[in-house]
């Protein structure tokens, strides 16, 4: 096996032999061949296009697709077969209606019979399996195919809600295609990874447009990191609607929901915080689930990505739904979670009530937006100097401590907006107000990014200046590949002096992140000592 598409990855380079995500080389292989199978569709979905065909099927399995090939999705090799099949299918019949033919592997290969079979096919068409193309081409075809892949699970997300553009799933087959061809040269790359960034724009757009169109506008919401007594279930993942079902489906049955990792920014949702048994949030960020988990006392509920290798102690107590997969764990199919209430019920839940304080959530572009007169008020009257926003994923890397440090350090006059479970470093640190304005505003998941960004753009609106030039940094952790597609988002906004850490993606060559420098001055963490120096000044 051959990964190099997260932070984790084994010594900063790939991994060869096992993921550090628990992904084995079996796994791996068959998700390189999806991708192979997709690229392969993709050809015939881009030609379609041309001559007015098109498939909202098509569209949609792409994105899923994808999606499952994203870190900390989808480890089952049963459902890999299935979704190659089903890929090459799509791809015969589109083929015919298309009425053209590629020389390309991937427009043509037929499935192996058999897991083992289709194990062998992927390892072929793996990463490292290409020794001739220019290092620094690979660099940016990388890019690109992470970006998409980042791309595809926000547009899963919103189309779950009934949010869809054609022009998204467009331009996702477009790159799925590109990365067939060996004629682009780094200029093409380069115009495509940008236009992944827009296309990432318009996908968390829609996706803001379902969560705010269904649930409401999050409003700041004081959460219980406690829990009351009675039997429970801890939600994980990112997914609102899958919340929503199990909160209609619980209700009244005696049952506390709770939330863990990314799902702690839905407490502000007017939508969901109406029901009186969605009580508080469980634990931290993704990496420490299995701690965690093993000492919850009801079932536990996996959406979207995030998920790890369950731990025998809680392993007949874990659901997934939705794309998320682990061979041996129970599946929930169509929101019907009548096995996790089940499971719930018989087991005994918490002894009693416990009040480990809160903290505030809510602090979306609403709440923000709603307050900016006071905020630039605050700015103009220099009780605000400076705002950060730090966000991006956590993990158990070494180096995560950077955020909480810098956190704590950044001078009193400053405002800290945060965002996605990279917060779980200082989110319950209290930081203080200036003004009556939180110095530290949760403006919610990695999903809401277009949240962050909106802000942004608010406040360069207020003081008619460009984003560049507004008092505000944004120091980013990254871990999988949303994070490579919000980047390129920012990158395609022309936001710059962008910091970013633990470590520099392994998949950027020296020369590409040399054009990423002096375009966007896009620069490594160092110490935060050093780092709020350079930007304080």
């Amino acid at each position: 096996m051959y990964c190099n598409q997260c932070e984790q990855t084994a010594k900063g380079i790939a991994c060869t032999t096992h993921g550090v995500c628990g992904k084995d080389p079996e796994v791996s292989a068959l998700q390189d061949l999806l991708v192979h199978a997709v690229m392969g569709l993709s050809l015939y979905a881009v030609e379609g296009r041309k001559k007015g065909i098109t498939d909202p099927e098509v569209d949609r399995f792409t994105v899923k697709a994808i999606f499952t090939t994203l870190t900390n999705v989808d480890f089952d090799p049963a459902r890999f077969q299935n979704y190659i099949n089903e890929a090459v299918a799509m791809r015969d019949k589109l083929k015919e209606r298309v009425g053209v033919s590629f020389d390309h592997n991937s427009a043509n290969f037929q499935p192996a019979s058999d897991v083992a079979g289709l194990t062998e096919q992927g390892k072929q068409v793996s990463l490292d399996s290409d020794k001739e193309t220019d290092a620094d081409i690979q660099s940016m075809q990388q890019i690109l195919l992470y970006g998409v892949k980042g791309v595809a699970a926000y547009a899963d997300h919103a189309a779950i809600l009934n949010q869809t553009d054609e022009k998204v799933y467009a331009f996702i087959q477009e790159a799925m295609a590109a990365l067939t061809r060996n004629d682009l040269e780094a200029n093409d790359w380069l115009g495509l990874i940008l236009k992944c960034g827009e296309m990432n724009f318009r996908a968390m757009e829609l996706l803001d447009a379902g969560n705010t169109g269904t649930y409401g506008h999050p409003t700041p919401t004081a959460v219980p990191l406690g829990h009351k007594k009675g039997k429970a279930i801890v939600v994980s993942g990112h997914d609102l609607k899958d919340l929503e079902e199990l909160l209609k489906q619980t209700e009244g049955k005696g049952i506390y929901v709770y939330t863990h990792g990314e799902m702690l920014p839905t407490h502000g949702y007017p939508e969901l915080k109406k029901y009186s048994h969605f009580y508080g949030h469980y634990g931290t960020a993704w990496q420490n689930q299995q701690k965690e988990f093993a000492n919850f006392p009801g079932a536990i509920l996996m959406t979207t990505n995030c998920i790890q290798k369950p731990q025998e102690s809680y392993a007949d107590n874990i659901f997934t739904t939705g794309l998320v997969g682990w061979p041996g764990v129970h599946h929930v199919d169509g929101h019907d979670y009548g096995p996790v209430i089940e499971k719930a019920l018989a087991m005994p839940g918490f002894p009693s009530d416990e009040d480990n304080g809160t903290v505030n959530v809510g602090f979306a572009r609403n709440a923000v937006i709603g307050v900016a007169p006071k905020v630039i008020e605050a700015v103009k009257g220099g009780a605000i100097k400076h705002f950060f926003l730090v966000g991006g994923c956590d993990g158990a890397k070494p180096g995560r401590n950077y955020y909480a440090d810098l956190v704590e350090q950044a001078p009193k006059d400053t405002v800290i907006l945060t965002l996605a479970c990279g917060k779980f470093r200082f989110f319950d640190k209290d930081l203080g107000d200036i003004g009556g304005i939180p110095r530290l505003l949760d403006v919610g998941q990695c999903n809401d990014a277009y949240s962050a960004i909106q802000i942004a753009l608010a406040l360069a609106n207020a003081f008619d200046c460009d984003v560049n030039e507004l008092p505000l940094t944004l120091i980013l952790s990254w871990y999988e590949q949303k994070a490579v597609a919000i980047l390129l988002t920012l990158l395609h906004l022309g936001i710059k002096n962008i910091f970013i850490g633990p470590s520099l993606p392994a998949f950027i060559t020296p020369n590409v992140l040399n054009v990423l420098v002096e375009n966007y001055n896009l620069r490594p963490i160092s110490t935060p000592e050093k780092d709020l120096e350079m930007i304080l000044g």
